[in-house]
């Protein structure tokens, strides 16, 4: 691991190391969560893994979540590995692509998005 990768963290970055997370990597994916916004709201954490700022925004985010006693149901997407999914959820929601964004969906319809240092858990839990 380089000196960079330490004070920054690396790459190889693991949401699955955080239990809350359910990840999308598929439109059959996409699918499912949707059906589980009819159920409770969702939000989708759209991630770019080679970018620092991304990186920080989704560090803050899941401390947010694991010091809050607020059920979510949180869906993460690694954008660059799965851009034909992030594409299709900008193109189905008519929401303009941003990285990091959150996206929070009731009912199979956004009711929230932001982006950037505007993510928070008040997004989803207002």
């Amino acid at each position: 691991m380089s000196f960079f990768d330490k004070i920054f963290g690396g790459k190889n970055e693991n949401p699955d190391q955080k239990t809350f997370w359910k990840k999308i990597e598929s439109e059959e994916d996409l699918a499912k969560a949707m059906e589980d916004s009819f159920q409770n709201r969702i939000a989708i954490f759209k991630h770019s893994t080679s970018c620092f700022i991304s990186r920080t925004v989704l560090k803050n985010f899941e401390k947010e979540i694991e010091n809050s006693d607020q059920p979510v149901s949180v869906y993460y997407l690694d954008l660059l590995a799965h851009r034909p999914v992030s594409n299709k959820i900008a193109a189905d929601f008519e929401i303009r692509h941003e990285s990091p964004q959150l996206i929070v969906i009731e009912n199979g319809k956004p009711v929230n998005s932001a982006s950037h240092q505007d993510i928070s858990l008040s997004q989803i839990v207002s």
